[in-house]
Parts: structure tokens; C-alpha cells; sequence
């Protein structure tokens, strides 16, 4: 969306905008101002408004926006419309007749104002209307209400007994363009010139004479409306906080974001909980400051979790070590449930949460906890037995990670702090003299738990991940539970990104579609049935492999269509491929060489042969008689492939495919020689057939690398 120049001779108005509200969930407001900005700039292009840059301004209490150089009224718009022919609307004396009268009352304009237009079709009477401007106070009246209310939210309530609804009850609203009050209604409040200040500081309203005006009234009334300011404020006030008791906060640039948007002024405090508290695991520390306190857990200087805290307020109180002291009995309430949990949890084994796993549904229509338990250490065997048959530890450390990786769902702990699966599993498996492997591994089988997020970094981890990843993708797809449109429930789309992201990372060259195919047994007996289900599987997969090598790694999608289209059921030589050919792309003559490439491939279809240079096998040397023939055209270009394909065969088998398409890319005038000087598809059954198999020879050459129809 573009902005409008400044107009000479036009005046222009900031425009402020403030809805008042009560407490709106710091993740709605983000989310709600942008929403919000686009829709007002949206209506006031629509409207033919010109307007500058817009700014949004935000606190629990307070959605705003400032938009600059608004102007007065809409942009003039001429609209020209064209009558009746001339020889209609004029008489032979050249005066106006009753036709041409009407066309000028209909168009708006006096009689005089018509024109004559010469067009295609001739000469026809011509006027042109401007169109009547409102003022934008006018157009924002009526428009405002309509806006606000169609800010989107996750959640959105009703108050009283109206009907209209936004994320909390409105309490005011304000708008000013320039130094004027717009007025206009919300439901049952009036828009005002005045603003409410902090909550529970300054109780009075403020009245605002212009936007220039709204940061610093709100500031000097306890507030920080922008959101930018507040932020730095927060973390300058924080890490004063935690110098205090000598400590450094612990990272967490999210917690951040949230507090922020928690308070109008950040006011921290820092508050202790017992030392004892520290035997419990780090996480479970960590989540239930973060989680359900919103509170920064400190460390010392080496990184370790120390028993302080800061807790942020949004009110200054009298004596802040009194609300210290009730921050810290509140950590220490959860804290003392978390212990009690912790300790109980320990007094079982693994195998005894294991066995419980039979009792928790996975899903409906895939069984039990216990049963997935099963198919993994199945999966995992399997995986052992490609990785290294002779490797009897790892073999054995694999299948106890997946025998116990799920033990801990069924934990105190994990049903209190849910999103600590896998790390209390971690926690307890070192508790319990679990190999130190098997241990991460646990943890690591989620990962990557969000897009972006990081890969399990043992082999243990990454082979876990890989079973348990394809059990749950197999499992969906067999009850059909693929995902549709925005709709992915099981995180499926999340499930096979890791997969390939683990073999990329892991350079894991086995087969994936073999891993889905074992993967698919314990659901589906039935080879036929099992063979659908796989095809669905495995587009599946290449829609996220494409979308990854595009989107993240940034090759063009022709590129990674063109070679993952062949194959991709070894994803780092299918990642190869794609370097290979947008590598060789980016040369100046590979648009010809691209089409003579093609040329062979579109011919080969055309002549119904099976040997397309793609899915199937291609024309032996020994298929090819050079007795046939006939231009010294064929001659060279079937001695240059020889000498090439053995070379590129080579290249091919060691994954060098940058050298495999430049040698290929070499026979290029070859080809081209070839084309200008012999027509293939000639009568002569025994010549087109011998042209045919030398077509499908060089096909051969690139048709495990690429499908150059698809550039």
C-alpha cells in the first residue's frame, strides 16, 4: 500500500485514534494493532483519502493509532462519459438538440460543459464529472464504528445487553484529526477528546487537543503507550532489578514480548523462593516461573539457576518489598506441588510409567500409548539393521530409548507442565542410570517442537525422532487424518519437515520411502491398500521437501520441481541434485541448453517409447548402430556421448553432479548439430527407430539428475 505525496495548497492533520478497553491478553494486542492499521488505511484509500506513514501505539488497556498528513477531504476524481454521436446531439445549424440536453443532465453539467470526442467509432459527445468531495471527518464518522468492531481476535466477548462484540468491553474511544474531535458511536459509548491514564495511579480522564499530544499526556499519567519505548524500559528496569542480588537474567526473549504487553509501566520487584527448591530439574524451575507466573528466573555468573526472581507489576506500590514477599509465597505454593510430584515420580521406574502407557489413548482409531511404544522399538530395530547391523550397543541403546521415550506422559510432573515431556523423560532416565544417550534421546525425539526449531544432535536422538515421526505420520494417513487447508491437528506438515530436516542434517542416504513403507505395516495388512496409502505419503513428503528447499533455502522452485520430481527418496542426494541444477541455471547459455535438453524428451514421448529419460531405463550403446547412419551429425554426437557417459556415470555414482550436468551440458552443440540436420521421426522405421535410442541414451545421462521439462 502505497503513501500519498503532499499535495501543494492541500492541508494535511495527523489522525489519532485510541479505543479504550478493559484488559485486552498481551497476545491479542500485536495481532489486533496490525490488524487495525490495515483496515483504516485500506478504508481510507478506498475513500480516496491521501494520508502518510502509520504508526500503532498499544498497553492491556489501549489499542491506538497515529496516522500522519491526513487530508482534509477526498481526492478530487474526474470520471469522463461519453453520449449520444454528434450527429444526434447537434442539428445541422450546430446546435444543441434535446438529446444532447438530456446527456448534460444526466452527466451533471451544463450544456456548455459538453464536448465533442473523436473515438473508434466515430465522433461522439463527451463530458466529464468530478465527482463531490466529503470531508475525511465525515468519512471517518461514518466509517470508524464499523472498522473497530471488525478488528479480529482469537477470542471476542459480549457485554451488557448489546450486541456487538471485541475482545474485552469497550470503555472509550477517541478520535482527533488535527485538533478536531471526531464523534461517532461504538455500542453504547460516545467518542470524547479524553483518554483514560494508568488504572490504578491516575484515576482521572485527560483530554487531548491533537495526536502531537497523545505519548506524552499518557506518559505523563503513568503510561507508556508505545510499545517500542515500553519494551526498552522493561529490560533497562530488569537488569537493574537483577544486578541487585548479583544475578543475570535468564534469556527469554518471548517472556519479554509478553510482559510488555502486560503492563502500562513495568514496575519489577525481585522476590526469592526457598533454596530446597533448587533439587528440582531446571525446567520444571523455569516453566513455573514462566509459564504460569510470567516471572524471569535469574542465574548466577556462571549460569546457574539461582533461588531469585523478578516479578514485573503494573503498579508502583508503597512498599514493594511487601509485594516481593507475596510473589515469592505464591512461586513457593507451586514449588512445594511441583516437589511432592518430583519425588513421587521417582519412587517408580520407567517401566512401571510404561506399563501405564496402555491406559492413555494416542488416538481413537490408532490404539494406545503402550501400542505406539511397540512400533517404535519395531521401527527402530529396523533402523538399527540399515544404520550398522554390527553396531550391537547402538543397536541396543536405540531400542531402550524407544521402549521408554514415552514413559514420561504418564508422570506427576508432565501432567502438571505438559510442555516438559520428553525433558522430565530425560531428567528421570539419568535419575534412573539410563545410558547418558539414551537419557538426551528421550528429549530429543520431539524435535524439532516449532518450525525452525532446533534437530536432535545424537544418533540415538535422530533415529527416535525419525521412528516415532513416521509412526504418527503413517497412523494419520491411515485414518485418514491427512491435513486440509490450515487444518493439520497432528502437526503432520511439522512431523515430515523434521524428518527431512534430521536426514539432511544427519546425511541419512536410506531410503525414506522404505522407512514409510515399514512404517505402514502394523495399520494396514493389505499390500494393495498399503501401496495407496504410501503414493499419498510420499507426495506428501515432497510438497514439504519442496516448499523447505524453496522457502528456507532458497532455490528456485523450477530447480528444486525439475529434480526432486525424479527422485527424492534419498533426500541429501536429492538435495545435491537441486545445488547442481540452480547452480548450472545461473549459466548465460543454459536456456538453449535447457531447450535442446527438452527437445530430446519431448520427442521421446511423442514416438510412445519407454525409455522417456525419466522414470525408466534408457538405450543401451549397444542398442545403437552406427552403420545407420546417415549425416556426419549422428556420428559425432553419438561418439561425444560415449565418451561422456561413463565419465558422468562416475560422477553421478560419487554424488558430484555440479561435474556430471557440465559434462552433459557439453554435448549441447552436438545436439543442436543433431536436430538442425536430421529429422527424427522420417519413415523409415529402421532409422527413426536407431534415432530414437540415441535420443534415449543422452536422455539417460540426466534423467536420474533432472527432469528438464519442468524448467
Amino acid at each position: 500500500m502505497g503513501f500519498s505525496k503532499h499535495k501543494i495548497g492541500v492541508k494535511m492533520n495527523d489522525l489519532l485514534i485510541e479505543i479504550g478497553a478493559e484488559e485486552i491478553p498481551a497476545g491479542y494486542i500485536i495481532p489486533a494493532l496490525e490488524a487495525f492499521r490495515e483496515k483504516l488505511l485500506i478504508s481510507l484509500d478506498t475513500a480516496r483519502v491521501d494520508h502518510g506513514q502509520a504508526s500503532y501505539f498499544g498497553t492491556p488497556r489501549r489499542l491506538a493509532l497515529i496516522i500522519n498528513d491526513v487530508a482534509q477531504s477526498q481526492r478530487p476524481e474526474k470520471t469522463t462519459i461519453t453520449g449520444p454521436p454528434e450527429r444526434i446531439g447537434f442539428d445541422e445549424n450546430g446546435k444543441p438538440t434535446i438529446a444532447a440536453e438530456k446527456f448534460a443532465q444526466k452527466a451533471g453539467v451544463n450544456l456548455d460543459e459538453i464536448s465533442v470526442e473523436e473515438t473508434e467509432k466515430g465522433r461522439y459527445l463527451s463530458a466529464v464529472r468530478e465527482e463531490k468531495c466529503e470531508s475525511a471527518e465525515l468519512i471517518l464518522k461514518n466509517s470508524l464504528s464499523d472498522i473497530i468492531l471488525s478488528i479480529p481476535f482469537p477470542k471476542s466477548m459480549r457485554w451488557g445487553d448489546l450486541s456487538i462484540s471485541f475482545a474485552r468491553p469497550i470503555i472509550s474511544v477517541t478520535a482527533i484529526l488535527g485538533d478536531t474531535p471526531i464523534e461517532f458511536k461504538v455500542g453504547n459509548i460516545t467518542s470524547s477528546p479524553y483518554v483514560f491514564g494508568h488504572e490504578f495511579m491516575f484515576f482521572e480522564k485527560f483530554k487531548i487537543e491533537n495526536a502531537a499530544q497523545y505519548l506524552s499526556t499518557l506518559r505523563s499519567a503513568g503510561v507508556i503507550a508505545d510499545i517500542k519505548e515500553r519494551k526498552q524500559l522493561l529490560l533497562a528496569e530488569i537488569e537493574k532489578a537483577a544486578s541487585s542480588v548479583d544475578s543475570v537474567i535468564l534469556k527469554d526473549d518471548k517472556l519479554v514480548d509478553i510482559v510488555t504487553n502486560l503492563v502500562e509501566y513495568p514496575y519489577p520487584v525481585v522476590g526469592k523462593f526457598d533454596d530446597e527448591f533448587l533439587e528440582l530439574p531446571d525446567e520444571v524451575l523455569i516453566t513455573a516461573m514462566r509459564e504460569h507466573q510470567k516471572y524471569f528466573a535469574l542465574t548466577d555468573e556462571n549460569g546457574k539457576l539461582t533461588s531469585y526472581f523478578i516479578a514485573v507489576n503494573n503498579t508502583k506500590a508503597k512498599d514493594m518489598d511487601l509485594v516481593a514477599n507475596g510473589h515469592g509465597k505464591v512461586i513457593r505454593a507451586r514449588l512445594s506441588d511441583s516437589q511432592f510430584f518430583y519425588k513421587v515420580d521417582n519412587e517408580s521406574s520407567l517401566d512401571d510409567f510404561s506399563e501405564k502407557l496402555k491406559s492413555v489413548t494416542f488416538q481413537a482409531e490408532l490404539g494406545s500409548m503402550y501400542e505406539k511404544r511397540q512400533r517404535l522399538i519395531d521401527l527402530c530395530d529396523y533402523l538399527a539393521e540399515i544404520v550398522d547391523p554390527g553396531d550391537e550397543n547402538f543397536k541396543k541403546n536405540l531400542k531402550r530409548s524407544a521402549e521408554i521415550c514415552k514413559s514420561d506422559l504418564v508422570s506427576q510432573m508432565v501432567i502438571e507442565f505438559t510442555k516438559l515431556q520428553g525433558v522430565i523423560g530425560r531428567t528421570y532416565a539419568l535419575n534412573m542410570g539410563e545410558d547418558k544417550n539414551v537419557a538426551k534421546a528421550i528429549e530429543e525425539h520431539y524435535m524439532p517442537v516449532y518450525s525452525g526449531g532446533p534437530l536432535p544432535e545424537t544418533q540415538i536422538g535422530k533415529f527416535l525422532a525419525i521412528a516415532d515421526k513416521t509412526d504418527t505420520i503413517c497412523g494419520c494417513f491411515f485414518a485418514d487424518l491427512i491435513p486440509t487447508g490450515a487444518s493439520d491437528p497432528y502437526a503432520l506438515r511439522r512431523q515430515a519437515l523434521g524428518i527431512i530436516q534430521i536426514m539432511l542434517k544427519g546425511n541419512f542416504k536410506f531410503s525414506i520411502g522404505e522407512i514409510m513403507e515399514k512404517g505402514l505395516v502394523p495399520y494396514e495388512a493389505d499390500p494393495g491398500k498399503r501401496s495407496v496409502l504410501l503414493s499419498k505419503i510420499m507426495e506428501f513428503l515432497k510438497r514439504r521437501m519442496v516448499n523447505l528447499l524453496v522457502v528456507d533455502h532458497g532455490f528456485a522452485r523450477e530447480s528444486v520441481n525439475s529434480a526432486v520430481s525424479v527422485s527424492f527418496d534419498d533426500i541429501p542426494d536429492a538435495l545435491l541434485r537441486v545445488k547442481a541444477l540452480d547452480a548450472l541455471r545461473q549459466a548465460p547459455d543454459f536456456e538453449p541448453l535447457s531447450i535442446a535438453f527438452k527437445r530430446v524428451v519431448n520427442i521421446l514421448k511423442k514416438t510412445g517409447d519407454s525409455r522417456d529419460g525419466r522414470k525408466s531405463g534408457s538405450a543401451s550403446e549397444k542398442e545403437i548402430d552406427d552403420a545407420l547412419f546417415e549425416s556426419d551429425s549422428e556420428k559425432e554426437l553419438f561418439n561425444q556421448c560415449r565418451k561422456v557417459s561413463s565419465i558422468v556415470t562416475d560422477y553421478i555414482r560419487k554424488g558430484d553432479y555440479d561435474k556430471a550436468l557440465k559434462e552433459i551440458a557439453g554435448l549441447r552443440p552436438a545436439i543442436d548439430d543433431f536436430f538442425d540436420d536430421v529429422m527424427v521421426m522420417t519413415e523409415d522405421d529402421a532409422l527413426r527407430t536407431n534415432r530414437v535410442a540415441l535420443l534415449s541414451f543422452i536422455a539417460g545421462m540426466f534423467r536420474n539428475i533432472a527432469d528438464f521439462s519442468m524448467i
